[in-house]
């Protein structure tokens, strides 16, 4: 069992703003950091993740009370020294200054856009993926040029304090410093250049109007309920497998777990008979390590509270695996299939954030659509479906953060592509070339020319004969 180091922890808004100042001091004596810069810090980041793979398994063990270290090691390091990677590849071209047309009527100047960086960065990360959710868009503020400073959730603080004293060894707290200890609303309360939070719609509210104050822009990355969406035409033993693995890793605590599950009409017996299948082969027994726990108390009563929520209003729950539904002391629930369901019952209501997957029917893709058209809009949506026309009919006619066709997250696994939310599951996005400019100011410049077209009073045939030129041409930029 990890232990975590011995560092006093930042308890006060004091504390918070000393490290603030400390880098907002280096932005105004430095603000410009160049590509070698950069790169030595995203070198140095991924050497950390290295050298301490087997102890940052451990921390996040000790935080969860029990966490998969494969899962740690597949979900969160992998992934993020292949974010690194993909960054520093491809750092140069995203910092060059990019030339941009002129318009016309002012031939012979130049217009360009430079990338640069905003300044302090605060990132407040959730528990469910500490180490993921830090490192996605740390890289990209570090790639863009800025300072950061990282809050990191009270369930967190094994994994912070050692992230703390690892990273502190190679780079300078002018550059990246994580705050053990500190409350989120001395750190929120900062004036941030901007702040990225991830976690539940109700305290991103609060995270925003706190940084209204100071007029900090906000990313915000705040889940809500997932729709996954299984066509008549797919394979149900491949549909079934990828759905359950994305379901119930890190024991369903994922912001982009499938949330409920659309099936059509007469299917619900054969998934849930193939689920059985699956899941209890995955996880033979509820003590399994390869099983996370929920991450406490507090969390795991809601959940059974849900769960005893959805059996009084004559739901049916079908436990995935063999034994008991729960273990208290381990702070485990098996893996359940929920049927039945109804928009009355709790399951329905909110984000479930845990090991629990209602399952509904369906009989034409436009009930699916007009469900979903008629909640929150949500961070992920799945399909499982080879046919086009009702892929192009889903996606057309719904609005979500992003889609993974026949399969479930792996949209957040692709480093080219931008990952966010919309609506109630979030703001602005990050990952790969959308994440350096979401931390970028992309600065325009124009240079008037030597010889420039004056416009100025007294007004005459001159300005005249000039706006109906303007007016004539259809392309004027």
């Amino acid at each position: 069992m990890y232990t975590s180091p011995e560092i006093a922890p930042l308890e006060t808004k004091n504390k918070a703003l000393e490290r603030f100042k400390i880098q907002k001091e280096a932005c105004l004596k430095r603000p410009y950091l160049p590509h070698g810069d950069r790169m030595d810090v995203l070198r140095k980041i991924e050497q950390v993740i290295q050298e301490n793979d087997q102890t940052i398994c451990e921390a996040i063990c000790t935080d969860f009370g029990n966490r998969s270290h494969h899962e740690t090691k597949i979900l969160e390091i992998s992934s993020s020294i292949m974010g690194l990677r993909y960054t520093r590849k491809r750092l140069k071209k995203w910092m060059k200054i990019q030339k941009r047309h002129t318009s016309l009527v002012f031939f012979g100047g130049s217009n360009t856009v430079i990338p640069q960086a905003k300044g302090v960065v605060g990132i407040v990360a959730p528990w469910n993926y500490p180490l993921f959710l830090v490192l996605g868009p740390l890289i990209c503020a570090i790639a863009a040029g800025n300072r950061v400073m990282v809050k990191q959730a009270a369930n967190s603080q094994t994994l912070c304090a050692l992230l703390q004293k690892k990273f502190s060894e190679k780079i300078s707290e002018e550059l990246i410093a994580f705050l053990p200890g500190v409350p989120s609303k001395d750190f929120s309360s900062l004036p941030f250049d901007h702040l990225v939070f991830t976690g539940s719609p109700t305290v991103g509210k609060t995270i925003m109007a706190t940084a209204a104050k100071n007029l900090t822009p906000v990313t915000l990355e705040l889940g809500g309920k997932s729709p996954t969406i299984l066509a008549e035409d797919f394979d149900l033993k491949t549909a079934v497998e990828r759905i359950m693995y994305a379901k119930f890793m890190n024991s369903g605590q994922t912001c982009v777990a499938p949330d409920y599950l659309f099936v059509p009409e007469g299917k619900v017996n054969a998934v849930v008979q193939m689920a059985k299948t699956i899941v209890s082969r995955r996880y033979p027994k509820l003590e399994t390590r390869d099983y996370t726990s929920i991450i406490d108390q507090k969390a795991y009563s809601r959940l059974m509270a849900t769960l005893e929520d959805a059996r009084d209003k004559n739901a049916d729950i079908i436990n995935l695996i063999p034994g008991p539904q729960a273990n208290d002391e381990l702070q485990k629930i098996s893996p359940s299939i929920v049927t039945s369901v109804n928009e009355e019952m709790m399951i329905m209501q909110a984000e479930i954030f845990g090991p629990l997957l209602p399952i509904m029917t369906y009989q034409s893709l436009d009930e699916v659509i007009a469900y979903i058209n008629c909640h929150d809009r949500p961070l992920a949506l799945y399909a499982f479906s080879n046919d086009r026309i009702f892929l192009d009919k889903l996606i057309e006619n719904t609005l979500s953060g992003g889609v993974t066709i026949n399969d479930c997250a792996m949209h957040v696994a692709q480093h080219d592509l931008p990952f966010g939310g919309i609506g109630n599951s979030g703001m602005g996005q990050y990952h790969g070339y959308e994440g350096f400019v979401e931390f970028s100011k992309l600065r325009p410049v124009f240079k008037q020319a030597k010889r420039a077209l004056a416009v100025a009073p007294p007004y005459g045939a001159t300005f005249n004969n000039l706006y109906k030129l303007i007016t004539k041409i259809k392309w004027i930029a």
